[in-house]
């Protein structure tokens, strides 16, 4: 395997010199936040397309703000130190992007009230993150975390923990992945996707006071399905049982991509089948991210 490289506090380095020690607060106490960002290689054109870096670095330093982890890049200096190492990394297959903000301080206590912040973005190749076309979920155990604990709208590392149980649980019980409800009730979203449904023609999907991510690929799928497809969307609260009654849902993020849920707590979903509306919206999605629809040009930031 060739050397990879990553870039660390402003360099890019090779991934085996960077230290981390087991003492930082970051191991310690997951004192740090993250983005997942994909660059979609198209074949036809031999180019690698950078997708929506702008917004990925946007939000990635508005959870760096929540969480009071300084650091001193803006999204251009992010935008570019990602394109720069993708090329060094000479990648030329689709690939995901990691960018971490960490405290790197080895004193004991879980303060983020210090000043040793850090950044590191790593990258590897990934295809498919969901591992098959379809998908049979289950609603878990475990409630998503409400904004007063860790706040939702950011992706703090210490979060995840929520995350990780809620996906063991599925995968224990025979689902390929778990969906969480809030405190009242309301269907809130994936361990790391947003969700849709379609009903009645509408496409609805949780509202951002029920707790979610504002997913950067939710947000395009909403776009896609409005301008694209003339489908009224709906942003509202969802309880459990509307899931049962729907005619199609699907998970939306930057892993999963658009991926068609066709079983719900053991419930076929409509005809148990990927939906045409997430079928239209699937094929639109990897339109734009590989660089092949003009009017949504300004998402995709080509790398060669």
């Amino acid at each position: 395997m060739s050397e990879s490289y990553v870039f660390y506090e402003g360099n890019i380095v090779k991934e085996s010199e960077v230290k981390i020690s087991i003492r930082s607060k970051v191991f310690n106490y997951g004192l740090g936040c993250f983005e997942g960002i994909r660059a979609y290689f198209d074949e036809d054109s031999g180019q690698l397309y950078g997708f929506k870096l702008r917004e990925h670095y946007t939000r990635f330093l508005q959870s760096c703000k929540s969480l009071n982890i300084n650091i001193n890049y803006t999204v251009e200096d992010l935008s570019k130190a990602t394109v720069e190492l993708l090329k060094k990394n000479n990648f030329k297959q689709t690939t995901y992007i990691r960018p971490i903000a960490y405290k790197g301080a080895d004193s004991i206590g879980p303060t983020l009230a210090d000043d040793d912040n850090r950044v590191l973005i790593y990258c590897q190749p990934l295809d498919k993150y969901a591992g098959k076309p379809e998908l049979s979920v289950c609603v878990s155990s475990w409630r998503r975390l409400e904004d007063n604990m860790l706040p939702p709208r950011t992706k703090p590392i210490a979060a995840y923990l929520n995350s990780a149980l809620a996906s063991l649980e599925a995968a224990q019980n025979g689902f390929d992945e778990a969906l969480f409800l809030t405190n009242t009730n309301h269907v809130c979203e994936g361990p790391g996707e947003n969700v849709f449904i379609v009903k009645k023609g509408k496409l609805i999907t949780p509202p951002p006071s029920d707790n979610i991510l504002e997913g950067i690929t939710r947000d395009l799928v909403m776009k896609l399905a409005k301008e694209e497809l003339g489908i009224e969307v709906v942003e509202r609260s969802i309880a459990r049982t509307e899931l049962y009654a729907s005619d199609e849902m699907f998970f939306s993020g930057t892993a999963m991509e658009v991926t068609p849920i066709v079983k719900i707590d053991n419930r076929v979903v409509g005809d148990g089948k990927q939906g045409e509306v997430c079928k239209k919206i699937k094929n639109l999605f990897f339109e734009v991210a590989t660089g092949k629809n003009d009017k949504y040009a300004d998402s995709c930031t080509p790398v060669y």
